[in-house]
Parts: structure tokens; sequence; C-alpha cells
């Protein structure tokens, strides 16, 4: 393959370059990609994100006619919805083994890739996820990957912004009990203590709550400065806008969860320059390749790209690079050479440490203006 910058600028030219059907001929092997995400339900858009930030990739890399061990090599997504449930995970990760698949990307919930991440390795298939929960990581298995920032950057990161950029005093931290909103909610709570923001109090919903009225209320007679949301944007676009009906005039922050323009969907013109959230990676504006694969997404998609397809896009990308480097599409045999990869792709810097978290995973802040994201 081609150094790194001339992969990325090839990739995204020929990824819109061809259709899929375009892209299939005779291959001598095929690699499946199993990916794993919410394609149902009210995570939906994430999860069609994802998949379609993978497509792309799979585009590009089908229309180079890889050479993998001597054969000619195709690649094939082979998508799953496991609608954000740790049950619905398991029997999707099971599907994957038994259909023998190369390589497994995502999940996209923390609570579905810590469950199946012990299922995959034991099956000795490679898991590259967005999954943000420490915990994927921390089972010391070999054949599982994060290929985004952790709930300790992204925590961390939004308590320093509260006490330092809007310089709040007192917080309410609401915890959806999710695995990614219980996590993300600690490690806030911990990094405000530690930055001298007072927590008021920590309420709790969930992932299919609607209303939060009776918790935004006794939030409201606490006089805070601003609100943590610890969870998704199907809860939290509607959870922005009863905070406006009820008059709590306060900030809204939260986890990358809540950072992509459904949030704007759902909670319309409450969600404003009072809303802050954080994302993994540079800004794609910032950089040649990531205006790139913005204009691409939006002409291929009709739409602006989510949180994490850019992500996985990359995640593609580093899966066949790495086969391609041990020249075999066996698991165990290039998974040596995916830890030790070393890849500037569109979300980010690809390097591993001894845990298969990222080395480098800078965060980015955004706001919201006009219905927008806007980086600051």
């Amino acid at each position: 393959m081609q150094t790194s910058k001339k992969v990325l600028a090839g990739c995204i030219a020929v990824a819109f370059g061809c259709s899929v059907s375009g892209a299939i001929f005779a291959a001598d092997q095929v690699v499946k990609i199993g990916l794993t995400g919410p394609l149902t339900g009210p995570q939906a858009a994430t999860g069609k994100d994802d998949e379609n930030g993978a497509r792309m990739a799979l585009d590009y890399i089908n229309a180079q006619g890889l050479v993998i061990g001597g054969k000619k090599t195709r690649f094939e997504l082979v998508s799953e919805d496991d609608s954000a449930d740790p049950r619905t995970g398991m029997l999707v990760a099971q599907r994957f083994v038994d259909a023998g698949v190369n390589a497994v990307l995502g999940p996209y919930n923390s609570g579905v890739a810590i469950p199946i991440s012990k299922l995959l390795n034991d099956a000795e298939i490679v898991m590259a996820t967005v999954a943000s929960n420490p915990k994927v990581t921390q089972g010391g298995y070999q054949y599982v990957f994060r290929i985004g920032s952790t709930d300790s950057q992204s925590g961390t990161r939004m308590a320093v912004f509260a006490a330092k950029n809007i310089k709040a005093k007192k917080f309410a931290v609401i915890d959806d009990r999710t695995a990614y909103g219980q996590g993300l909610a600690d490690e806030f709570e911990r990094a405000a203590k530690g930055s001298g923001v007072q927590i008021a109090t920590r309420e709790y919903t969930n992932d299919k709550a609607t209303d939060f009225t009776a918790i935004l209320t006794r939030i409201k007679g606490m006089k805070v400065d601003g609100v943590f949301y610890a969870g998704y944007h199907a809860q939290g676009g509607p959870l922005r806008k009863q905070m406006s009906q009820l008059g709590l005039n306060a900030y809204l922050l939260g986890g990358d969860g809540i950072c992509n323009e459904e949030m704007f969907k759902l909670g319309g013109k409450t969600v404003d320059d009072k809303v802050f959230c954080p994302q993994g990676g540079p800004v794609l504006e910032q950089s040649n390749a990531g205006k790139s694969f913005k204009a691409a997404y939006r002409k291929r998609f009709n739409s602006e790209p989510l949180t994490y397809a850019a992500s996985m896009y990359d995640g593609v990308i580093l899966l066949a690079k790495a086969m391609q480097k041990a020249n075999s599409i066996d698991p165990k045999k290039y998974k040596p050479a995916l830890a030790s990869i070393k890849y500037q792709g569109v979300a980010g810097s690809y390097e591993f440490d001894d845990k298969h978290d990222l080395k480098n995973s800078p965060i980015s802040v955004y706001t919201f203006k006009n219905g927008q994201l806007v980086a600051l």
C-alpha cells in the first residue's frame, strides 16, 4: 500500500468515484468485516453514520484491487443491528464468529462492547471499536482495539472546560445508567471536584426516557450553573428542550454521545451556544483530508457525517494496512501488525499503547450555532 498521505488523498477521491456494485471483482479470497451498531431505534442515526463511513472505506479498498498473501482480495461488509442492547449484541457477535468474519468494526455502545469483547477475543477475532468506557480495554484482551477516545479523556476534558472556560461553581450530573453514561459521569464528577466545581446532585434516568421534568425540577431548585448529561442525543435533545420549558437557564454539557446535529433535530433552537460537547480527534475542517472526507460524505449520503463516520472509515483502512503488512487476512497473523501500526488517518493519528488504546487522542470541544456543530 502507498504511504499514509497518498492513501488518504486517493481513498477519498476513489471511494466516491465508484459504487459498491462497481467495486465487485473476481477475487481469490474475501475478507469479511462484521459491523455491529444501533441501526434501528433511538440511536439509529449514529449507527447508520458508522456504517456509511465503513462502506466508503470498503469502496476505496476494493477499487485498489489489493493482493494479500499472493491472492486478489475483496473486502465485504457484514452489517448487523445490535439495537444498542447488550443481549442483542452478544447474539450478533456469535453470528460473526459462526460466519468466520476476519474482523469486527464496532460496536458504538460501551454496554455492548464490554460483553462481546471477551466472546470475540476468545474466538481470536480482532475487534476495532469506538466504545469509550475504559473497561473495554482493561480486560487484557489482545484482539480488542479502541479507535476513539475514552470516557476518562472526554469526561476530564469537559470538567476542566466547565471550571476554566465557563467559570462554573456548581453542576448537576444526570447519568443514563448505561455503561457509557456511568463511566462518563464518573469521570466528569471526579475531575469536576478536582477542579473546584461542586456537584450538587447526581440524578439517574435511562436511554429510553423521554420525560425529564421531575429531575429538572429538582435541579432547578439547586441553582446550578450547568447540567452534565452522560448519555446519548436521543435523550439529550428533549432534555435540553425541557430545560428551556422549565426556565432552567443553565449550560448543558455532555460527552460525544450528544455531539452531533441530531441533537438540534430533537431539541430545536434550545440546542444553542450554551450547549458544549467533545469529540475525539482533530476538527475535520482543519485538515485537507478532513475537508475532503466531509465533502465526499455529503455528496454521497446527502447529509453531514456525525460523530464517528471518519473513525470507522479509518478503522477499515487500518485493518487493511495491517493485513497487507502481515501478508495475511488471518487475525492471529495480522493482529501483531495492527498493534504496532503507525498511521495518520482522517480522524486522527493511530498508534496503540499496551492496552490497545490510542496513544494520542486529542479532544475537540464543540458548541451549536444555527443547528450546526461549531468547533471552539
